[in-house]
């Protein structure tokens, strides 16, 4: 059995919805299943289309229709339809409905906070919850332009930098580095592309307007748990979509040869070797791709 990889997926799918409550008809004793609990907690979080939200918690429409009839009974949300299209309607929070949700909020942190306690190496089990759910969520990750002073870009920055001094034999200070300024990388100079999955960055990528006749890709990191799934990948794709708006034909780039798998997939991407262009300490590889 400990190695039959169906009986430990269902293990864990039996393990996590107990201890999820999903069976519970009063999830975290508040008085009703999770179903209409997490319908609240989507709105809570800011979607507030009701087909947003049905694609979010994949959903039907009876069921939408369902859960979102008991909250409203419960004086807890008010739906309305969109002025511009009816067919859309949109749902928020009521003033006790917002009570409700922050009561769910401080409940689920502190059962977070017990689980992660019960294990003797808590980061060990939080990296192990971040490789499910991303696996388990891949589908959903979105790509956003964001500015690259974004709290969230600087989150994944920072981990990027951290990585860096770690790999590199000469260590890494972003300060001795060609770091582009934030308004290179924001329109209409350039972009600054976050992905995210329910709420949680897991990778970013700039792209660096330059005076030069060529921009730069820069900053381009996934988070450890979200790499070999293709993400890279679509992030350089989208980047180069977004350099094609802004009107740029001429991509470049620079890396560091022990950042190996990151060179085979500019090789892979059609990005071609070229002599250095910067004076920057930390690269020793370069490339070029036209647009």
């Amino acid at each position: 059995m400990l190695s039959d990889p169906i009986a430990r997926t269902r293990r864990f799918h039996r393990a996590v919805t107990t201890e999820a409550g999903v069976l519970d008809a009063s999830f975290l004793g508040r008085g009703r299943p999770l179903g209409p609990a997490r319908v609240l907690n989507a709105i809570g979080r800011g979607i507030t289309d009701i087909g947003e939200i049905r694609a979010y918690l994949r959903l039907d429409s009876g069921l939408m229709s369902r859960l979102l009839r008991g909250l409203e009974d419960e004086g807890l949300v008010t739906v309305e339809s969109s002025e511009v299209d009816a067919r859309r309607r949109s749902v928020a929070l009521t003033e006790a409905g917002e009570a409700e949700f922050a009561a769910y909020e401080a409940l689920s942190d502190k059962q977070a906070a017990d689980i992660v306690a019960r294990h003797p190496h808590p980061e060990v089990l939080l990296q192990a919850m971040d490789i499910v759910a991303t696996a388990l969520g891949y589908e959903r990750t979105t790509i956003e332009i964001v500015s690259p002073l974004d709290p969230r870009a600087i989150v994944c920055l920072e981990a990027y930098y951290a990585e860096l001094a770690r790999r590199l034999k000469s260590g890494f200070d972003v300060n001795l580095s060609a770091d582009p300024e934030a308004r290179d990388m924001e329109h209409p100079r350039g972009a600054f592309l976050l992905a995210m999955q329910d709420g949680m960055p897991i990778g970013c990528i700039g792209l660096k307007g330059t005076d030069k006749g060529y921009a730069e890709l820069k900053r381009l990191w996934i988070a450890p748990t979200a790499r070999g799934m293709g993400l890279a990948q679509r992030m350089m794709r989208e980047a180069e979509a977004r350099a094609r708006d802004l009107g740029i034909t001429c991509l470049r780039l620079d890396t560091n040869s022990v950042l190996s798998d990151a060179v085979a997939m500019y090789h892979k991407l059609g990005w071609s070797e070229i002599e250095r262009f910067n004076e920057d300490p930390y690269p020793d590889l370069f490339f070029e791709k036209l647009l």
